[in-house]
């Protein structure tokens, strides 16, 4: 159980400035949504991630929306405020590729409603030359993951 009582409005507002800040292309407003020490991880080879540090993720974004006019949309979210984390269905809008990117991310937060990990999953084809279809750098043996079905 964490120490500060945080609500479903609090954590999904959270969210939602986020991606917000993000479509605006301002580093400092989106490193303020997210913990010093945040990770941002993605598929394998997407955007050489996983990110670490709200700083870095902020600057990466911000050069997205200026060199490829990208932008972002919530179009659902789900919130379970006991554990502190979110999930979100995301749009992303890569304008000047001419591409939409449709996703989803679960968040977590700490006890100041900050992010400290987002794990992007996206809405595309599996890759047949792959055996583990999962998140580059993300240590699952760590946090338990199951290895095979139960």
């Amino acid at each position: 159980m964490h120490s500060l009582a945080l609500t479903t409005t609090d954590l999904e507002t959270r969210v939602r400035n986020y991606m917000d800040a993000c479509t605006s292309g301002d580093a400092a407003a989106v490193a303020a949504h997210m913990s010093r020490d945040a990770v941002h991880y993605f598929p394998p080879d997407m955007y050489d991630g996983p990110w670490r540090g709200n700083e870095y993720i902020a600057e990466r974004w911000a050069g997205l929306v200026r060199t490829g006019r990208s932008a972002w949309t919530v179009d659902s979210i789900a919130v379970d405020e006991d554990r502190r984390v979110a999930v979100s269905e995301w749009t992303h809008f890569k304008q000047a590729a001419g591409v939409i990117l449709r996703g989803t991310e679960w968040y977590e937060f700490d006890d100041h409603v900050l992010i400290t990990e987002i794990r992007a999953y996206y809405a595309s084809p599996q890759d047949k030359s792959l055996e583990r279809l999962e998140l580059g750098g993300f240590d699952y043996d760590g946090r338990d993951y199951p290895e095979g079905p139960t």
